[in-house]
């Protein structure tokens, strides 16, 4: 796993044009149910985040980059809104009934504060959008927790690193 995350960390650092897609793509995969589940791309993020801030890649258009984030939960809301049932019959749900039952169970009580909440803990940022499509959520509201939370957890993730780097650089040169 951490061959995984050095080798991509290392391949953008020599290849800083590859910055923009492969931040989109992991932030997508990172919010896409079924596909988080396998994919470290919080931790390559955060590390891409402190390598923003090492070799001057420009933070706004990466940060717009990890929208794809709100394309992954997009995404696994249409699933449960159009597959519905069905989607318990799907890997990894097959196998572990409780993941559903535990992102329903979340998304019962907090609703669309639910989803807002939902990105920022891994096991549930895999199912919660996907339950809330199951559910019938409205999409407009849905789709307003999915956007503020997209950003502030991009933003999260890769500020840390890219102004953190610079601000400690600049207080230990004073």
């Amino acid at each position: 796993m951490e061959d995984w995350i050095s080798h991509i960390v290392d391949f953008v650092r020599q290849h800083q044009v590859w910055a923009i897609p492969i931040v989109f793509l992991l932030a997508f995969g990172e919010s896409l149910a079924f596909l988080s589940l396998l994919l470290p791309a919080t931790i390559i993020l955060l590390g891409l985040g402190a390598l923003i801030g090492e070799v001057g890649i420009p933070f706004w258009s990466v940060f717009i980059a990890a929208a794809g984030g709100f394309f992954g939960e997009w995404l696994s809301y249409w699933l449960g809104d159009h597959y519905q049932l069905r989607v318990y019959h799907l890997w990894p749900f097959t196998r572990h009934p409780a993941m559903l039952e535990r992102g329903h169970a979340f998304f019962m009580r907090w609703g669309i504060a639910g989803v807002f909440l939902g990105r920022f803990f891994g096991p549930l940022r895999a199912v919660v959008p996907l339950v809330a499509g199951l559910c019938g959520m409205p999409r407009l509201g849905f789709q307003l927790a999915n956007l503020l939370s997209a950003a502030l957890w991009a933003f999260g993730l890769l500020a840390s690193g890219a102004f953190g780097l610079r601000w400690l650089a600049h207080f230990v040169g004073q």
